[in-house]
């Protein structure tokens, strides 16, 4: 049962993640990228500070000069920028189907920087992962928007977010470093506000509820996710991120009119893929006793 309210979690978290990116989305129609980045950083900086607080946490601690946490915040902040960029400027389906790699580019990072043990299995899945990245950007070709870089660089953006809290201190809290997270993104719009030329657009009501939603689904979502990964088995909800996707897929046709073509769709799929191929082998790695033998292989006959 624990796996089965993972699983649901985790599902409920990735529909939440896909609805703050549509809010966001449909309030850059009306408001600048950096005055959303702005807005969204500041609100959820308090929402998870307060949090925090209740749950008698300190937020202004010296772990924030921690070098992994800085690496972490200004990952954070890097992938703020991009992504939010990516999303407002090209297809949500796009930028969401190349997301789906960060997990190959965790893997990746871990075994150069961590030394982690990748094998030559996992590291064929994530060459092949990657090529379905550039399926989808496919650089070169008549059909290539230069601004789905931006999503790329979001990937690797979060990937180094995920390497750089393996190294965060124990003692630091999740919802702390939710706060800094959040945080990261203010002075990544003030960034982007600056070289727009300083422009702050008045706001009415429906750009409020259009970010108020998005903050309500995002902070949702991360809280949703956050209780999956500690109720269920990690090795058994972590294939279901990949559900963010499928609602991005639905939210862009249905709600911007996006139709991807069939080269995004076979990328996309072959990143799917090739995560999930990586998850089992890391699943399978985790339980092989330290003979090295697979637990379903038959026992040695004894001589």
């Amino acid at each position: 049962m624990d796996n089965i309210r993972g699983m649901l979690l985790m599902i409920a978290a990735m529909a939440g993640f896909a609805m703050e990116d549509m809010f966001i989305k449909a309030a850059s129609a009306y408001l600048p990228t950096g005055q959303i980045l702005v807005i969204l950083g500041f609100c959820g900086m308090c929402v998870f500070g307060a949090a925090a607080k209740a749950s008698g946490a300190s937020v202004l601690s010296r772990h924030f000069l921690h070098p992994a946490v800085i690496v972490r915040n200004v990952a954070e902040a890097v992938a703020a920028l991009s992504f939010i960029s990516a999303i407002t400027l090209s297809d949500l389906s796009v930028a969401s189907a190349i997301l789906q790699a960060v997990p190959l580019v965790v893997t990746l990072g871990a075994a150069l920087l961590l030394g982690a043990d990748v094998g030559w299995r996992r590291w064929t899945a994530i060459t092949v992962g990657l090529a379905g990245v550039l399926m989808i950007v496919r650089p070169g070709a008549a059909g290539f928007e230069p601004v789905s870089l931006l999503a790329v660089v979001a990937v690797f953006a979060l990937a180094a977010r995920d390497i750089a809290t393996r190294r965060v201190p124990p003692g630091v809290p999740s919802l702390v470093l939710s706060s800094y997270g959040f945080g990261a993104a203010m002075p990544a719009g003030l960034f982007l506000i600056a070289l727009s030329g300083g422009v702050w657009e008045p706001m009415d009501g429906g750009d409020a509820l259009r970010l108020a939603a998005a903050l309500l689904f995002g902070t949702s979502g991360y809280y949703a996710l956050v209780g999956a990964s500690r109720i269920g088995d990690i090795a058994f909800i972590a294939p279901f991120r990949y559900a963010r996707l499928l609602f991005a897929l639905i939210v862009g046709a249905v709600v911007f009119g996006e139709r991807p073509d069939a080269w995004t769709l076979l990328g996309a799929a072959i990143i799917i893929a090739s995560g999930l191929y990586t998850l089992a082998r890391e699943r399978l790695k985790a339980v092989r006793p330290p003979g090295g033998e697979s637990p379903l292989s038959p026992p040695r006959r004894r001589r």
